[in-house]
């Protein structure tokens, strides 16, 4: 009982880590299947984007990326947790395929960003907006190709109608991650 009062229950750091990566794969693959379809747009709102910033910020540029190549990799597999409940290789030639792309390198960049700045919900919140920013940015440039229209166009698709509710997500991924930070700390 004494354990479990100090909160001393970390034994294999090791495990833990292995945990918090394939708990952040079931987030992320459960942020997919809240899906808003969006008029005029191939790309639905989801909450994958609060997840994939979430793990960055918690787990570390290496643990998050394997977080994410664990997601990519499970749809590619044929496990349906891509948005839609769709799933294999073929996704990934698909108009949002862009967007998987998006979350290896905004985690990359929350990660090392989050380690360096100041710890304040302003600076957080603010690194987590630019991270959905490169995720938006990767998704439309590949629906440009995808598509096959101007990037101009592929802005108005893939970028501007998720500007709010990124924002959104940005800001309520701020507050977790710091409500969160010190006891997953104390894991890794």
């Amino acid at each position: 009982m004494e354990l479990v009062l100090k909160r001393e229950l970390i034994v294999n750091k090791q495990i833990c880590r292995i945990s918090l990566v394939l708990f952040s794969v079931v987030l992320i693959s459960l942020g997919a299947f809240v899906r808003i379809p969006l008029p005029l747009t191939p790309v639905p709102i989801t909450l994958q984007t609060f997840f994939v910033l979430l793990s960055a910020s918690l787990l570390g540029r290496k643990l998050s990326v394997a977080a994410q190549g664990g997601y990519i990799l499970l749809g590619v597999l044929g496990l349906p947790v891509f948005t839609g409940a769709a799933s294999g290789l073929v996704y990934l030639l698909s108009p949002t395929a862009g967007y998987l792309a998006g979350f290896v390198l905004a985690s990359i960049f929350t990660a090392v960003a989050v380690k360096w700045l100041k710890q304040s919900y302003l600076s957080v919140m603010l690194v987590f907006c630019a991270s959905s920013a490169i995720i938006l940015l990767v998704g439309s440039f590949w629906l440009k190709i995808s598509l096959g229209i101007s990037l101009t166009q592929a802005l108005f698709m893939g970028f501007v109608p998720f500007i709010f509710g990124d924002i959104l997500k940005s800001q309520a991924a701020a507050f977790a991650y710091l409500k969160l930070k010190n006891r997953v700390g104390q894991v890794l």
